[in-house]
């Protein structure tokens, strides 16, 4: 598990894709920075740049990167081939890939989320964002990991619940709120730094019960998956 766990780390940070990562979460501590120097009521720019840049953005698209890029890459240039044919049961191959996956995300979100926590509120706040967030990304590399299993364009889906499901309908829908990570992780941090700046009607027992749920669910699914992977590389 360690040489699939150096590798996937490897050839994660080998490639290009990972450049991406960086201007969302400096964008972030720009802003919350820019602000904290104007001068600007916390109250005001809190909300958009905590929930509606940080969690809201920052945090599912650096996972949607990462989650289909550690074993979704492979599958593209066919190397995936070679995992394939290793004798080891498959979810020796998923767990350390999934492991890479939360936690890159949960560092590239971390660090500045927790920078813009502490200069919107406190070091508690920022503690707790930094927590709920390595959560969150748990939650969406299991799940955005299985969309590389299961279809052709995991970018494309994983976006549609991003933006469709989490962004429009969780802010006009109160009832998608329900199945929405960004509602969980948001309930979490919250209830270990309660404060104004954060706020949902998702009770924090179900946003924990359904963050473990989703993170267990998704990476059975991507180990039964890969399980009966054709060799040439094919999804459904």
């Amino acid at each position: 598990m360690s040489t699939v766990t150096w590798i996937t780390a490897r050839g994660l940070f080998g490639r290009s894709r990972f450049l991406m990562l960086l201007p969302l979460p400096l964008i972030l501590i720009g802003l919350a920075a820019l602000c904290r120097a104007l001068g600007v009521d916390p109250g005001q720019w809190g909300p958009p740049v905590l929930v509606g840049l940080g969690l809201a953005v920052v945090l599912p698209v650096v996972a949607l990167i990462v989650g289909t890029g550690v074993l979704g890459a492979e599958i593209d240039d066919g190397t995936v081939v070679h995992i394939l044919t290793k004798p080891m049961p498959r979810w020796q191959i998923v767990l350390p890939k999934l492991a890479v996956a939360a936690a890159v995300t949960a560092v590239t979100v971390g660090v500045p989320i927790y920078v813009a926590g502490v200069l919107a509120d406190s070091v508690r706040l920022g503690l707790a964002l930094v927590a709920a967030s390595a959560a969150g990304a748990l939650a969406y590399s299991a799940l955005f990991l299985a969309l590389s299993l299961v279809s052709r364009r995991p970018v494309l889906l994983g976006l549609v619940y991003v933006l469709i499901w989490e962004g429009l309908l969780g802010r006009f829908v109160d009832g998608t709120k329900v199945l929405s990570v960004q509602q969980w992780v948001i309930a979490l941090a919250d209830r270990m730094a309660p404060t104004p700046l954060l706020g949902t009607t998702v009770s924090v027992p179900v946003a924990a019960v359904l963050t473990a749920l989703v993170a267990v669910g998704f990476t059975v699914l991507a180990i039964d998956r890969l399980r009966s992977f054709s060799v040439a590389g094919e999804t459904s």
